[in-house]
């Protein structure tokens, strides 16, 4: 979000509408700094999206923050219809997205935003790795004039990017070339995956690792050429195993080179109770994980697609 206060300070047009959240740090910084180009909804996540729509159609950049896991349902009827039927220049922040609010429970979580988003026309979504990527994506957002939804964690991530490196908007980013299999991950999944990627390297496995960070409209030549070049491909997303990345790469695959993947998510059960850490380590979406379904992966047993 400071990124996005060092864009407001330069563009008049960027405005910022947040659901009870004046005091957390995604719009403390904006309220204080622009007064008078931020408004808090409240606890009414629909109100926010028709007012971010609204305020749009008189030209502003606005971004409307909010949990993901009550933007993305709560206001779903707003988000397809003010916001992306309208294609009002409106850019949903979904904050503390997948099991973030594991602590909390079923309620708070956000497993299925990026299945709802996708489902919309019109809306790019992303899912940002760490702090670097995520400036990069506000930077293009308060220049592009759609709509977008943007999925992101609650607290600080492990970096994996240097300051000023470039990500191109239309393509997946290469984070680790590889021959023998390619891991295909998005948000803060990447990070472990870039860590399997090392233990696969000590197992003498060369795993390619792709960020997805803009999930639509996705990188499909990227997909595409994993698949024709490591043969194999496992995907790694905090989000139901349903309608997100793992199910968005199989099509990709099954239209253009037809390879075993493994999908790696959230299965479909009530999620545990717990901190993420504990959670991504339960459902095997952690470094050792991930390193050990790509090794089955490779074995050829079954259960490669599953």
């Amino acid at each position: 979000m400071q990124a996005l206060e060092a864009l407001a300070e330069r563009d008049a047009s960027i405005c910022m509408v947040a659901t009870d959240s004046r005091g957390s740090a995604a719009a403390s910084g904006f309220a204080q700094k622009f007064p008078d180009r931020f408004i808090e909804a409240g606890i009414a996540e629909q109100n926010a999206v028709g007012i971010a729509s609204g305020l749009a159609s008189t030209g502003r950049t606005v971004f409307v923050v909010s949990p993901a896991s009550f933007l993305s349902a709560r206001s779903y009827e707003q988000l397809k219809v003010d916001v992306a039927y309208n294609r009002s220049n409106v850019k949903a922040v979904g904050v503390s997205a997948g099991v973030s609010y594991g602590p909390l429970g079923g309620t708070h979580t956000a497993l299925g935003d990026i299945a709802a988003l996708r489902a919309l026309p019109n809306i790019e979504v992303f899912a940002p790795s760490d702090a670097a990527q995520a400036r990069a994506i506000a930077q293009y957002l308060a220049r592009s004039a759609g709509p977008a939804y943007v999925r992101i964690g609650r607290g600080d991530v492990e970096a994996v990017y240097g300051e000023g490196e470039a990500f191109d908007m239309r393509g997946a980013k290469l984070v680790r070339d590889g021959s023998d299999l390619t891991i295909v991950a998005c948000g803060e999944m990447v990070w472990h995956a870039k860590q399997a990627a090392a233990l696969l390297a000590g197992e003498g496995v060369s795993a390619r690792v792709l960020d997805m960070f803009r999930i639509k409209p996705a990188d499909s030549a990227a997909v595409a050429r994993a698949a024709r070049e490591t043969g194999r491909i496992v995907t790694v997303e905090e989000h139901s195993v349903h309608g997100g990345l793992g199910e968005l790469v199989c099509a990709i695959a099954a239209r253009s080179c037809p390879v075993p993947v493994r999908v790696l998510g959230f299965p479909d059960e009530e999620c545990k109770v717990g901190k993420s850490g504990e959670l991504f380590r339960h459902y095997g979406l952690d470094a050792q994980g991930i390193a050990g379904a790509a090794l089955e992966c490779l074995g050829g047993r079954a259960g490669c697609a599953g």
